[in-house]
């Protein structure tokens, strides 16, 4: 099984995260941020990752720097989880309709952190949640997973429907990305011989 537990305590956020890859989707999280909380469970869940997340942050503030935060730790411990990287598909790709909503995104688990990112959301907030923090979640994840994300929105008219699109087609991207293939399990699969 490639698990991996991480906790992660600043002056703004306490986070403990535990993530197993080859999980069934299942999700118990707490992040004191519902709309981010539904998002990690809708993630979890199509990703088919088991996701255990607790996080106490200064959501007096805003939620700026728990959004950023677990992204940080989701990242680092993805990439704990992952280990070797030995016999994974390395790529994976989706185009996922939510309602109205098409998104795209193509992950690259090829150890290095870029985020192409082209939502175009049209509210600034979704409830109490400012839509800008989706970029800054997913950045904090692509920097710490090591891995190459493109994210775009191909139409959408809903907020709420875009991000969770894209949350979806990301949870599917990863999904197919870590997949080890059998017939290359014990291969990098690359020709430099390292990701």
């Amino acid at each position: 099984m490639r698990t991996a537990k991480i906790t992660r305590q600043t002056a703004e956020t306490d986070i403990t995260l535990e993530l197993n890859i080859d999980g069934r989707g299942e999700s118990k999280i707490s992040s004191g941020c519902g709309f981010l909380d539904h998002m990690l469970t809708l993630l979890a869940k199509h990703a088919r990752f088991d996701l255990t997340l607790t996080c106490k942050g200064d959501t007096e503030v805003d939620d700026h720097h728990t959004a950023e935060d677990i992204g940080i730790v989701l990242g680092q411990v993805f990439s704990k989880a992952l280990g070797e990287k030995k016999g994974i598909n390395r790529y994976g790709n989706m185009i996922l309709p939510m309602d109205e909503a098409l998104i795209l995104s193509a992950v690259d688990i090829s150890g290095r952190g870029c985020l192409v990112y082209d939502l175009q959301i049209p509210s600034e907030k979704v409830g109490t949640f400012d839509t800008e923090l989706v970029e800054e979640f997913w950045l904090s994840f692509v920097r710490n997973a090591d891995c190459t994300l493109h994210i775009r929105s191909l139409s959408g008219k809903n907020s709420h429907h875009i991000i969770e699109g894209a949350f979806k087609s990301v949870a599917r991207s990863l999904r197919a990305a870590v997949a080890v293939d059998p017939a290359f399990a014990d291969d990098l699969p690359s020709t430099k011989g390292v990701l």
